[in-house]
C-alpha cells in the first residue's frame, strides 16, 4: 500500500517534469531558453521515473541498471544541449537582446581580428560553391 503511494507520487512528479519540459519547448522565445527547458527538467523527470520503477519492482538486482541509465542521461544531456546551443549561436538563431552576458562574442571578435574570414566561416551552415570536392 505505501509502495503504491510512493510510486504514484514519483510518477506524477516525473510526469510534471516532462510536462514542464514540453511546455518550455513550446513557450520559450529563443533557442537557448528552449534548450535549457528541454534538458534540466527532463533529467530530473527521468530520475523520478527510474526511482518509481526501482520502488515498484523492489529488486536490488535492477538498481545498478537504473543507475546506469540515469548516469548516461546525466552525462549526455548537457553535451547535447551544448552542441545545440553552439550550433544555434553559430547560425545566429538566437535573440541577442535576451542575453545577459555574451562571453562568446569577445572570442568571435578576437578571431575576426586575427583572421577576418574566420568569423564568417563560423556562421556558415553549408559550404559555398566551389568549396570542397566536385
Amino acid at each position: 500500500m505505501i509502495n503504491d503511494v510512493i510510486v504514484s507520487i514519483l510518477l506524477i512528479g516525473g510526469a510534471l517534469m516532462s510536462l514542464a519540459a514540453g511546455i518550455g519547448l513550446v513557450r520559450f522565445p529563443d533557442l537557448l531558453s528552449r534548450m535549457h527547458a528541454a534538458t534540466k527538467p527532463q533529467v530530473l523527470g527521468l530520475l523520478l521515473f527510474l526511482l518509481a520503477l526501482a520502488v515498484e519492482t523492489g529488486s536490488w538486482a535492477l538498481v545498478p541498471l537504473l543507475v546506469l541509465c540515469w548516469i548516461f542521461q546525466l552525462l549526455t544531456s548537457p553535451v547535447s544541449a551544448h552542441m545545440v546551443g553552439r550550433a544555434g549561436y553559430r547560425t545566429r538563431h538566437l535573440r541577442r537582446d535576451l542575453l545577459t552576458l555574451d562571453e562568446l562574442d569577445d572570442v568571435v571578435a578576437r578571431a575576426a581580428a586575427t583572421d577576418p574570414g574566420r568569423a564568417d566561416r563560423a556562421g556558415e551552415t553549408r559550404p559555398e560553391a566551389g568549396d570542397g570536392p566536385t
